[in-house]
């Protein structure tokens, strides 16, 4: 149910350019109305907002000195959810990437503390190590980021150049970043799709409890898997092709 009055949970995702469509937003917005329990806000910051549910919050993309360059290489505009929104955003925030599949309540994720909570997705890759942060789904409370992008705008030009990607800025300059609890949010690439050559043969796997996120970076994309391309949807030496049966019902439930 969504309370578009005072609310202490809000849910903010970004749509600009045409990679993602606006069928992507409407399918996480009723993925969230399926998977939050308690009234919450969801507010897409977008420069077309063409084809979004009325239930749907909109507001432009906000601005804060961004080249077009910044939009094409990197997600900077993400930043801009942390500036003061004059009570469009309200009590505790839960970004989203529009590529993001709920697979289970995310309720417990806005009850977990610290002023920056994000992906660390070094055990996706590695044993040990210290945490690679990823922004593919972050929390935070309203009003009080406001810093990290005054930070930027003092040398926007040198931290561009020196982090290249908004997560990895945000890795090098807030202090104390948390994490979610390791198994919460995994990733298509490393958890769900089949080790190489079995890839051939048996589909994606869906992710099992305790797993409440799906999360894809890079290609495939979730339409990938449900509208397939001819031949490999996937990077070589990786291969996957058709559609994949748990995904084409989730984004239809969700449609």
């Amino acid at each position: 149910m969504i309370n578009p009055g005072t609310s202490h949970k809000t849910v903010v995702c970004m749509k600009w350019g045409t990679l993602y469509s606006a069928a992507y937003v409407n399918v996480l917005f009723n993925a969230c109305k399926k998977f939050i329990s308690t009234p919450f806000r969801f507010v897409c910051f977008t420069d077309q907002a063409t084809g979004l549910s009325s239930e749907i919050i909109t507001r432009p993309i906000p601005e804060f000195g961004l080249g077009p360059e910044n939009y094409r290489h990197g997600a900077w505009p993400k930043l801009g959810v942390f500036l003061p929104h004059e009570g469009l955003l309200q009590g505790r925030c839960l970004f989203i990437d529009l590529d993001t599949v709920l697979l289970g309540s995310i309720d417990e994720l806005f009850d977990v503390k610290g002023d920056l909570v994000c992906i660390n997705s070094r055990p996706w890759r590695y044993k040990e190590g210290s945490p690679r942060t990823g922004t593919g789904i972050f929390s935070f409370d309203a009003g009080q980021m406001q810093w990290i992008v005054e930070h930027f705008m003092k040398h926007p030009k040198s931290f561009v150049e020196r982090y290249k990607i908004e997560q990895d800025f945000l890795h090098g300059e807030v202090p104390n970043i948390c994490y979610w609890p390791e198994g919460w949010v995994v990733s298509f690439k490393y958890h769900a799709r089949q080790p190489l050559l079995v890839d051939r043969f048996r589909p994606p796997r869906k992710p099992a409890v305790p797993a409440r996120v799906l999360a894809f970076h890079g290609k495939p994309r979730p339409i990938d898997l449900i509208e397939p391309p001819p031949g490999n949807w996937d990077i070589f030496p990786h291969y996957g092709s058709g559609k994949v049966d748990w995904m084409v019902e989730y984004w239809n439930a969700n449609q």
